[in-house]
């Protein structure tokens, strides 16, 4: 009988969701000071930002998972009874995690590895996780699973909007020229998730309470007339993504939005005060 393993990297922040354990969770690394902390394990989502708050000139850089870390997981899988495995990561335009992930499935015999290329990050990577295993688990073959998280790689939508572009520039996770300007001009910009995977200015903001409400006629537009699951992402501003969410759900026919914590390794490169929203499209 036929048995799909299937895992996902930590920039999901499945590790701070319900979720299925047997679904393998490989997480980048933190250097701190050059310190190193495994994300989740050795740093919480809370204890980064506390630190980055209180000391906004630490030295923190960060490592995707080793493709040697990668194949000890498929082998570990595969020795668990895994015929054949699914992988969701990180877009590879965000992080060297896919091309690591698809290095170490060329090393495997016998045993066929997908990494799927999830062009996002985020909640979009965790729900890709858990319906590939709620479909393996109920009999879906490996086509049909990848066919499933296809549609959700080609219906979602991500925007964004940070207190400050300095974290975004400096990594380079900011895909366009704009963000520089915008952080010249103290602008705070709308910045989305694009179908390349990509992080790219939407539209230049002066304020947050603006790029909020731009953000959030955008995503009530673009949801119009679908089924749509709506999430949050918070970095340290949970109690004011509460208030938003109390918000959203005053807004007829929004009946649920998911708090999505957005992990250190994804937090340091989007700097503390940043909050996303988003949706994903139900067939």
């Amino acid at each position: 009988m036929s048995k799909i393993g299937v895992a996902v990297c930590g920039n999901s922040g499945l590790d701070y969701l319900v979720h299925d354990k047997e679904i393998r969770i490989f997480r980048s690394l933190l250097l701190i000071e050059e310190k190193e902390y495994e994300d989740f394990v050795e740093i919480t989502s809370d204890d980064f930002y506390k630190r980055i708050i209180k000391n906004p000139e630490l030295d923190i850089k960060t490592a995707q998972t080793s493709t040697g870390h990668i194949y000890e997981m498929y082998q570990e899988m595969i020795q668990n009874g895994a015929n054949e495995l699914i992988i969701v990561t990180i877009s590879k335009h965000l992080s060297g995690t896919y091309q690591n992930a698809v290095l170490a499935a060329k090393m495997i015999e016998n045993v066929p590895v997908h990494v799927f290329d999830s062009l996002s990050v985020s909640y979009v990577e965790a729900l890709m996780a858990m319906t590939a295993k709620k479909l393996a688990d109920n009999g879906a073959t490996v086509e049909q699973i990848l066919e499933q998280l296809e549609f959700l790689r080609d219906h979602n939508h991500i925007y964004v909007t940070v207190d400050t572009l300095k974290y975004l520039v400096k990594n380079g996770r900011l895909s366009n020229a704009q963000g520089f300007l915008g952080s010249l001009l103290k602008l705070k910009p709308l910045l989305h998730v694009s179908k390349e995977g990509k992080v790219v200015t939407q539209d230049k903001i002066r304020t947050t309470v603006k790029a909020r409400e731009v953000m959030l006629q955008n995503i009530l537009k673009e949801i119009k007339g679908k089924k749509v699951e709506l999430f949050l992402i918070y970095t340290n501003n949970m109690g004011e993504m509460l208030d938003y969410q109390d918000q959203l759900l005053e807004i007829e026919g929004i009946t649920e939005v998911k708090l999505i914590p957005l992990t250190p390794v994804v937090g340091c490169h989007a700097g503390p005060g940043t909050m996303g929203l988003g949706y994903i499209e139900k067939k």
